[in-house]
């Protein structure tokens, strides 16, 4: 005679605390981020976290060092321009499934394993391409705020795709004066509205810039 069970249900853990944390940060934003929502979503009473992180801090810190063992790593066995490129690139990824995490990434001061192992094989990896630790130190403020502030921006942009931002391009310069504004209105007409357009097409001519930037620097190159 088959014997019905009931489905255990699965302790809590520190684990478990800061994989809920991430999933209301990721659909919610950190502005209404608190202990009682998070322990909602666990369906625990709050004072029950409590027993399993510290406080709040210790959540977020946590938080942050999940989103940093999601980006990938510089591989060891490729040149430092493509290795940081391929980091760079990964990081905006991970930021964009994660839009809370960017003003947080580099504020911790209890930074976590994956944090600090992200931090220091960045570190190496641009120490093996040769670059003084001055430049390291430039190369890391550099590109650093540019993967956060170009993710940041794009997800605050008010539209999704080519077609979205085509309308409001559209709509934008049918209720401007075009006579005040010239210039937007040739840019528009003969870029934004051309097929193909991406404001995400950017980030990687960018990063391509900074990179080609910093070798040249290490290789004492003077700008032209």
């Amino acid at each position: 005679m088959p014997t019905s069970t009931t489905p255990t249900r699965q302790p809590l853990s520190a684990d478990r605390v800061l994989d809920a944390a991430v999933r209301r940060a990721d659909r919610s934003g950190m502005e209404s981020f608190t202990i009682r929502r998070l322990a909602d979503e666990l369906g625990v009473k709050p004072m029950t976290i409590y027993h399993h992180v510290p406080n709040k801090e210790a959540i977020i810190d946590g938080m942050v060092d999940r989103v940093f063992a999601e980006i990938d790593l510089p591989p060891p066995d490729e040149h430092w321009k493509a290795a940081m490129r391929r980091k760079c690139t990964s990081a905006r990824q991970v930021l964009l499934r994660h839009p809370w995490a960017p003003p947080l990434m580099e504020s911790r001061t209890n930074p976590g394993p994956a944090t600090l192992l992200h931090h220091d094989t960045v570190l190496g990896c641009l120490r093996r391409g040769g670059l003084s630790y001055e430049l390291i130190a430039h190369a890391g403020a550099v590109l650093d705020s540019y993967v956060y502030g170009f993710t940041m921006q794009e997800t605050h942009l008010p539209f999704g795709g080519s077609e979205q931002i085509g309308e409001l391009a559209e709509a934008i310069i049918g209720a401007m004066p075009v006579d005040e504004y010239p210039n937007m209105v040739a840019f528009t007409v003969n870029h934004v509205l051309k097929p193909g357009y991406s404001f995400s097409s950017s980030f990687e001519f960018g990063l391509d810039v900074l990179l080609d930037g910093l070798e040249a620097a290490a290789a004492g190159v003077q700008p032209s």
